[in-house]
């Protein structure tokens, strides 16, 4: 069983959208999508900085068009057919598209009220995000409380995401959980998943009730708890109250192995999922889609492994 997966924010780079644009028809489409959402997508996922594609009103809606511009290079979701889908962070809102909860352009337009909101609400205090790597998880997560920190993504395979203030961030860096060998400062520009985010919960809400999502035509694995979602209400609902509460990847891949999962592809820009499940999920193939020239090598993983 194959289950299609979509990366959240930190995995842009600059000019990862450039090779995929060389494809038929996909620079017109990123620019009726940039259109759509007053936002050049062109210009943010080819000729931008680091710097500026790290803005959360910009690199929000950049990932979700490049997840679903690298799928849609694979053919309709019906070619893929993949068992479940899943997204970590804003990934949710792509993977939402790929089960059909929303179509692209409702997803877009979702995803860019999302960073704007969630943008303004990291401005009004400094905050961040950091990855421990290794630890035990109960250890770490105390010792985060103690810091004032949130383990704002618990992912699975040995990482645990902290979230605060640039002083709660740095105290961490001075006394590190025991076990933990490594702490890495992520690319984004808030403390995501916490109570900094609270102010962006109701601007996400009003713009949900304008759409009318449609039921999961897979099942669509949520981060809140890891529970497989049936209703296209129930999925808006919690992608909006996901914004200011921890990310549980690691149940989401513990029902996928429930559910019997064998092969793991993640959309464009790939690696982080793939890079936990390799630990967390021994046995299921995995592939990430970086560049068109992935796609043959996806396409084989399809056909071997989808429903």
């Amino acid at each position: 069983m194959l289950v299609l997966v979509a990366p959240g924010q930190g995995a842009q780079t600059p000019g990862f959208l450039t090779e995929w644009l060389d494809l038929p028809g996909a620079a017109d489409r990123v620019a009726a999508w940039s259109d759509a959402i007053g936002l050049d997508l062109v210009h943010y996922g080819t000729r931008a900085d680091a710097d500026a594609i790290r803005d959360t009103a910009v690199a929000q809606p950049l990932l979700v068009a490049a997840g679903l511009l690298s799928a849609s290079a694979l053919g309709a979701m019906e070619d893929i057919a993949p068992g479940a889908v899943a997204g970590h962070s804003v990934g949710e809102i792509t993977a939402a598209a790929f089960a059909g909860v929303l179509d692209d352009t409702a997803a877009l337009s979702l995803v860019r009220t999302r960073g704007l909101a969630m943008a303004d609400a990291a401005a009004v205090t400094e905050t961040g995000m950091a990855a421990l790597l290794g630890g035990d998880p109960e250890v770490t997560v105390k010792h985060l409380e103690k810091l004032g920190l949130t383990p704002a993504n618990i992912n699975g395979a040995g990482q645990i995401v902290a979230a605060g203030t640039e002083e709660q961030l740095a105290a961490l860096e001075a006394d590190k959980p025991e076990g933990v060998r490594k702490v890495v400062a992520l690319k984004v520009a808030g403390a995501f998943h916490t109570h900094h985010m609270a102010p962006a919960v109701d601007t996400l809400a009003r713009a949900a009730a304008d759409l009318t999502p449609g039921d999961p035509k897979v099942p669509y694995v949520s981060n809140k708890d890891g529970a497989a979602v049936a209703t296209g209400a129930e999925v808006l609902e919690r992608l909006v109250g996901q914004v200011a509460n921890p990310v549980r990847w690691d149940l989401c891949m513990e029902t996928f192995k429930e559910l019997g999962v064998t092969a793991l592809l993640e959309v464009c820009p790939g690696g982080t999922l793939t890079g936990l499940a390799r630990r967390a999920l021994p046995g299921v193939k995995t592939l990430a889609l970086k560049t068109p020239a992935d796609l043959d090598a996806a396409r084989a993983l399809i056909a071997e492994h989808a429903a």
